[in-house]
């Protein structure tokens, strides 16, 4: 018979991915303040000394997950082809926006972070350069490249992507935090987010086609 080889010891950044996973679950569940480095080093089953040698305190750890989570997903949702034509190109990234921010993780993330931010404005600020920031410039990125091939016609690319984001979440977003409406289903989103590019092109496509 063959010995079996021993089970091959996780790599520090796989452990991190898991600390990360557990700390989510632990911040989700109780919240921010109430969160504890010994509960979420309690719940991976090993020492707080551990869990220090990742993160030096609970505010460096929230902020690993901002950093991890929140740029990830702006990333995602603004990797738009410069060269894709813009009424697909955009479709897509609008309903790929919407459904990020219908998804229960970011929820939960954002009532954290609103909860937070005025006794850690750090936390804040960290959230709104790596998540929002960093996806409107990628926004703007593209709006000005489709600018340069004639495929729009906008005097400002960065109000353009901000009046995009904006056309995207339209008034039912703020009613979803607020919980008078539930998340909207996909079809809910496909039709809001074809409005909102119809509008778009109305305002910024190439002026033969107006």
């Amino acid at each position: 018979m063959t010995a079996r080889s021993a089970p091959r010891a996780p790599t520090r950044d796989e452990r991190r991915e898991t600390i990360l996973k557990v700390a989510r679950e632990v911040f989700f569940e109780h919240g921010y303040t109430a969160a504890s480095m010994s509960t979420i080093a309690a719940r991976l089953g090993g020492s707080k000394g551990t869990l220090y040698n990742y993160f030096k305190n609970k505010e460096e750890l929230f902020e690993a997950q901002v950093r991890d989570r929140c740029g990830a997903a702006a990333d995602r949702i603004m990797d738009v082809s410069a060269e894709g034509e813009p009424v697909e190109a955009l479709t897509r990234l609008g309903e790929q926006y919407l459904e990020h921010l219908y998804s229960e993780e970011t929820v939960q993330m954002f009532r954290i972070l609103i909860a937070e931010a005025q006794r850690s404005p750090e936390l804040a600020r960290v959230f709104y350069e790596v998540g929002p920031a960093r996806g409107q410039q990628g926004l703007e990125n593209y709006l000005q490249a489709a600018k340069a091939r004639g495929s729009l016609d906008i005097p400002d690319c960065a109000l353009a992507a901000e009046q995009l984001l904006s056309l995207c979440k339209g008034r039912s977003h703020l009613q979803f935090l607020l919980n008078l409406i539930p998340p909207l289903k996909p079809a809910e989103i496909r039709l809001q987010i074809a409005q909102a590019v119809s509008a778009f092109m109305t305002l910024y496509g190439p002026k033969r086609e107006r």
